[in-house]
């Protein structure tokens, strides 16, 4: 989201100046890429390119045809294969040995994305977006888009009525499997379907000083991190200036409800109270918080979920296998820095369902390859 936050930003800039540009999008791709679908490059008309699209094998190529589309006002879908014998591709200078498609609008449209992205950013609801990026049908145009809440009506059209009673379908579809990808709507045409997540909400139980690179490296990779604390004289944005907000919260065990806790929400527990963190334990342990991260021994917070349990509170299989105690990946962390690198790789993990182990040990793809008919042609 750091990334899309950007690239918004620059959409958003050029387009009060009036200034022509354009938006290359990756729509699918094959075989080994650096980036996946929805990675974006805006190319302005003067000044450097905002945004990464191949970590540098491929943007240059993107930007001639990017003036192109500048040019002519209309958009393209483009493919780059970098399938060819090891060898070869190596010896160009090339970083990856798959193939990618990429659609590349204009100005006018770059800035309906910009909507979509904001509406993405600001509403913390997923939504999808059906972007038409090849069709021979003249009803249904390159460019033409529907965006999908999550709940509600979709705005946008795609063209004729089964195109859009097909897009409103996948969007749904790809919703609820919260993936992106190609998606053949009708004979001949073609539609990226993008689910577009809201930020990762990050709270964070405790003001004290080594939630500070906490929060700071949760801005970095564009999520909204919240602190929340009893102490209102430690809420200041001169302590945390990277800050998304912040909860003051009269008693720790109130802290779920009055900061709006949902099942988005990754909550860090970090007071170095033990009886504070069982207060914020106990509220989260009921809350439909995807992952609470304890700081401290393992046998610290089993120690916590013993007493609650003692007290009362029912700690279910669910509800344990949400707590990280201690929070954090292995990775021998030393200092505040290191081990708020560590809880926000574990976070990473967490979200993408993987273990956080060493890639050179893992037997497959890097990244979940594309479905049938999904993927780069």
């Amino acid at each position: 989201m750091s990334e899309i936050a950007d690239v918004l930003a620059a959409i958003e800039a050029l387009a009060a100046k009036g200034e022509r540009m354009a938006l290359a999008t990756i729509v699918a791709v094959r075989g080994s890429t650096y980036r996946r679908p929805g990675a974006r490059l805006l190319v302005p008309e003067e000044g450097a390119p905002v945004g990464n699209i191949s970590g540098g094998c491929l943007e240059g190529d993107v930007a001639d045809m990017a003036r192109v589309v500048m040019d002519e006002g209309r958009a393209r879908l483009a493919g780059w294969d970098l399938t060819a014998d090891d060898d070869a591709v190596w010896g160009l200078g090339l970083g990856c040995n798959g193939a990618i498609e990429v659609f590349i609008e204009p100005a006018e449209r770059a800035a309906e994305v910009a909507g979509a992205l904001r509406l993405a950013l600001e509403d913390e609801r997923p939504i999808c977006v059906v972007t038409v990026v090849e069709s021979t049908d003249p009803e249904v145009v390159p460019g033409a888009r529907m965006v999908v809440p999550l709940e509600g009506d979709p705005s946008g059209r795609v063209g004729t009525q089964a195109a859009d009673a097909a897009a409103l379908a996948a969007a749904r579809e790809q919703l609820e499997a919260e993936r992106s990808e190609v998606r053949t709507l009708a004979d001949g045409v073609r539609a990226f379907v993008e689910v577009l997540e809201p930020p990762v909400r990050l709270l964070i139980c405790g003001a004290g000083h080594d939630a500070i690179p906490l929060v700071r490296g949760a801005a970095v990779l564009g999520w909204n991190a919240v602190v929340a604390d009893d102490r209102e004289a430690f809420l200041t944005r001169e302590r945390y200036p990277e800050a998304a907000g912040f909860v003051h919260v009269e008693a720790p065990e109130d802290a779920a409800k009055a900061a709006a806790v949902d099942e988005r929400t990754f909550v860090v527990v970090m007071t170095h109270n033990f009886l504070r963190d069982k207060a914020y334990l106990r509220t989260m342990l009921t809350s439909p918080a995807a992952y609470v991260g304890m700081l401290g021994p393992a046998a610290r917070t089993e120690r916590l979920l013993a007493e609650l349990a003692d007290e009362g509170v029912e700690v279910t299989p669910e509800r344990r296998a949400r707590i990280h105690g201690p929070a954090g990946l292995d990775l021998g962390s030393e200092g505040p820095e290191e081990i708020a690198q560590s809880i926000l790789a574990e976070i990473v993990a967490v979200r993408r369902g993987r273990g956080g182990g060493f890639l050179k040990e893992r037997p497959g793809p890097i990244h979940d390859r594309p479905r049938p008919g999904a993927e780069a042609r």
